[in-house]
């Protein structure tokens, strides 16, 4: 059997729970310190490490009693985050292993809050960690580690669907999940659920099957410049025509990127115009929080309007070279935008939406917009 000494993010007892598989009324914890050592911040990530600090101490919890098969979950768990075990000495003077970062592994800034951490990344890390342990004797932890950056971008999007605004006047029934299967995982995943549901009469339906591609919350944004008129939109080769076998496999559509973790959707409609069009934009306009297929998957979209100077000259190609992102913009008048869409020649749902809502709104934002720049020449 093996003490641990924890002083990070598996003090959170929910999460402790979800990494070693069973609760914490089966648990001996007590808390302890950890002399001459404090646990600061990480600059890429949210999570501490512990280093050597002469005259402070590091509190944490001390686990006693661990089985072989606990030591292997935390193993897991931890070893995606490239930490290793070490003996260490407590206050209390129990001698217990401790997880500790190699060498030169992360960037250190302020103490780490444990309470801070909660209230932040708490319930994130915990949907992140179930998915996590359910690799537990199916991958290793170097390759959970390469995909933990999605892991958490579709933790972060359960956390956001706790807030949904949508759903009034609809049934608040049962459902009952017996298993989730998962069938595919990698950039995205793909599970293959066994449930039944609440009848509107009440009655509990057989076990269902049914596939669901698990995505990211998107947000989306469409430029607008209310004083010249007109609009921005990006081309890029899209998988699905692609799949589908269409035509047309390069697809005109709103500027759009995934909400990466602690990243507010706003944040990220901002951040991809940056990235995908050069373009900072003034001010966003909800358009709708809508999921973009909702029978077969949890893809979320956040769409917006956003008010921007769009002079001639302002498009070109951009994108994220690490992302081998190759996007081309447009700019395109407000009056061919609609005959685009009357015409069904935009086969992108978001920017349908996009251009009714501002045909809606267009007269209210012309009103109100800005003197123009002069155009690039």
């Amino acid at each position: 059997m093996t003490d641990l000494f924890l002083y990070g993010s598996l003090r959170h007892v929910p999460l402790l729970e979800i990494v070693l598989g069973r609760t914490s009324d089966r648990l001996d914890i007590s808390a302890d310190r950890l002399p001459d050592h404090v646990a600061l911040s990480v600059v890429e990530g949210p999570f501490p490490c512990i280093v050597p600090a002469s005259g402070q101490s590091a509190e944490g919890l001390l686990l006693r009693g661990l089985g072989q098969n606990d030591l292997d979950r935390l193993n897991f768990y931890e070893g995606s985050f490239a930490y290793d075990l070490k003996g260490v000495r407590l206050e209390s003077g129990a001698s217990a292993l401790g997880y500790f970062a190699r060498p030169d592994q992360w960037s250190t800034r302020e103490p780490w809050s444990l309470a801070q951490w909660q209230a932040e990344w708490g319930a994130l890390s915990c949907f992140a960690a179930r998915e996590v342990m359910d690799y537990f004797g199916v991958y290793t932890a170097d390759r959970v580690a390469q995909m933990f950056p999605m892991i958490r971008s579709r933790a972060a999007a359960q956390v956001n669907a706790l807030g949904s605004k949508h759903g009034a006047g609809t049934l608040d029934g049962k459902v009952r999940i017996d298993q989730i299967d998962r069938a595919y995982t990698n950039y995205f995943a793909l599970n293959e659920y066994h449930l039944s549901h609440e009848r509107f009469d009440g009655t509990m339906t057989d076990v269902l099957e049914r596939a669901v591609f698990i995505a990211t919350d998107a947000a989306l944004v469409l430029p607008y410049d209310p004083v010249r008129d007109r609009v921005m939109l990006v081309e890029q080769l899209r998988m699905g025509p692609v799949a589908r076998g269409d035509r047309a496999q390069w697809q005109l559509e709103p500027i759009a990127g995934r909400v990466d973790p602690g990243e507010s959707p706003e944040d990220a409609a901002h951040r991809e115009a940056q990235e995908e069009a050069g373009l900072t934009l003034r001010k966003l306009e909800k358009i709708a929080e809508v999921y973009a297929s909702p029978g077969d998957s949890t893809e979320f979209f956040y769409i917006y309007l956003g008010l921007a100077d769009l002079p001639d000259g302002s498009t070109g190609v951009n994108g994220l070279e690490v992302e081998n992102e190759d996007i081309r913009s447009h700019l395109i008048g407000f009056d061919a935008l609609m005959t685009m869409v009357h015409q069904l020649e935009a086969a992108n749902a978001p920017l349908v939406i996009a251009a009714y809502w501002l045909a809606r709104h267009r007269e209210r934002l012309r009103l109100e917009a800005p003197a123009a720049t002069p155009d690039i020449t």
